[in-house]
């Protein structure tokens, strides 16, 4: 009975908040000096990043997001669009899908210099949805070496960081959440068994 009551309420507070924070015209666009800000710190991945590619990057992560936010049609913080995805009144825009058209589109720029990853955040964490990004890094460097490119957190306003730093989530390359998960899967299976 108290955990009927408990969802409800927080059903109720996530769709009275996100009310609050709808918008039509979609994510701003970006300014050149964000879009430099990030090509200098991609570039400062490693001595070998070309500074060409790393102004690419950038370019690609900030704009991509806004076209995507089109095609999503995103009239809504995250969280709210996530249920109208999932109900089935929105084609896409699940933190998945943010990181798959995005990763498939960076890799369109065919990087030399620059590898792609993808992560899954707070997949270990109880009660916490797991979120799905895209992490660029130097060449041969493993994804905590990079910066977590996540257009969904903020709707189509691209986030970028340290994925050690983020204090939001706590990202683990998404095949070790994967293997996690068929572990447990396998676990429970021989349990009922």
């Amino acid at each position: 009975m108290f955990g009927k009551f408990a969802f409800r309420l927080s059903l109720m507070v996530v769709l009275f908040l996100g009310a609050c924070g709808k918008y039509s015209s979609g994510p701003p666009t970006p300014g050149n000096n964000q879009i430099a800000e990030l090509a200098q710190a991609i570039q400062a991945l490693g001595p070998n990043v070309d500074p060409e590619e790393a102004q690419r990057a950038a370019y690609v992560a900030f704009t991509y997001p806004l076209q995507l936010a089109k095609e999503y049609q995103i009239t809504d913080p995250p969280i709210i669009h996530n249920i109208k995805v999932n109900q089935g009144l929105r084609p896409r825009g699940l933190c998945w899908h943010w990181a798959q058209d995005m990763e498939t589109r960076l890799a369109q720029e065919h990087f030399k210099t620059l590898d792609l990853h993808r992560a899954i955040g707070n997949s270990e964490k109880a009660l916490r949805i797991d979120h799905s990004t895209v992490v660029i890094s130097a060449k041969g460097d493993g994804m905590y070496d990079g910066l977590v490119l996540d257009p969904w957190r903020w709707g189509g306003k691209l986030f970028w960081g340290d994925p050690k730093l983020d204090h939001k989530y706590e990202w683990i390359p998404r095949q070790k959440v994967f293997e996690l998960k068929r572990g447990r899967s396998g676990r429970r299976l021989l349990a009922a068994g």
